[in-house]
């Protein structure tokens, strides 16, 4: 049975970084006003130091369970210990402090609702480019060197989901500033704009298994 969902004193910031240190993905990049780069809690007196850990971070849901962002590992451990989370399935191994042990975060939970303005779109990066197409050549099916525009932008063709694809050097030469069509060439699939969830939250970035049940990446069950 869940909680019941507060809203009220957790702002957006509050799942950032400390000063100094980025917060990827969904949430967008956001600083902490502690000028020392210290986090405090809510007496004002610091957090014992977190050592680091090894893990490419911690998902972060909002009191709705809603995905909201992913933060370094280091981040999801003050929230859950200034009691701004509470962890809802641990990574491996501990994280320790001078006086205390923190099993390591994968997903944590806010205690109170925080409005966060979601991005309609999904940025256009090089990067996010090879994920879609699965670092794959759209052209030959080879490992990917480089992006593409289908249509060629000397003959203004748009810098857009749609008309970008991944490509090995030696297709995106061959096919220079002509269209598949006019080569004979045929895409493997049509490029379109990734969609859902997991692409929101985690743009480009490969999920950690254990997120699977907040992102919707479960595989149907055969029948």
């Amino acid at each position: 049975m869940h909680s019941p969902v507060r809203s009220g004193t957790i702002g957006a910031t509050d799942v950032g970084e400390p000063a100094g240190v980025d917060v990827v993905y969904g949430c967008g990049l956001r600083r902490s006003a502690v000028a020392s780069g210290e986090p405090l809690d809510r007496e004002g007196d610091a957090m014992p130091d977190i050592r680091p850990t090894v893990g490419s971070g911690a998902l972060v849901l909002n009191a709705t369970y809603e995905p909201l962002c992913v933060v370094s590992v280091r981040r999801a451990a003050i929230l859950v210990l200034s009691a701004k989370a509470v962890c809802v399935a641990d990574g491996e191994g501990v994280l320790h402090s001078a006086r205390s042990a923190l099993p390591v975060p994968s997903v944590v939970r806010l205690t109170r609702f925080v409005r966060v303005p979601y991005r309609t779109h999904v940025g256009l990066s090089r990067r996010a480019i090879f994920a879609r197409d699965g670092w794959r050549c759209a052209y030959c099916r080879g490992p990917a060197e480089t992006i593409d525009h289908v249509f060629p932008r000397s003959r203004g063709g748009p810098h857009a989901w749609e008309n970008v694809v991944a490509a090995c050097a030696r297709c995106n030469h061959t096919k220079g500033d002509k269209t598949p069509a006019e080569l004979g060439w045929r895409l493997h699939s049509l490029p379109a704009a990734p969609k859902g969830i997991a692409w929101r939250v985690l743009g480009h970035r490969a999920p950690d298994p254990r997120w699977a049940d907040w992102l919707d990446l479960r595989e149907p069950e055969a029948a």
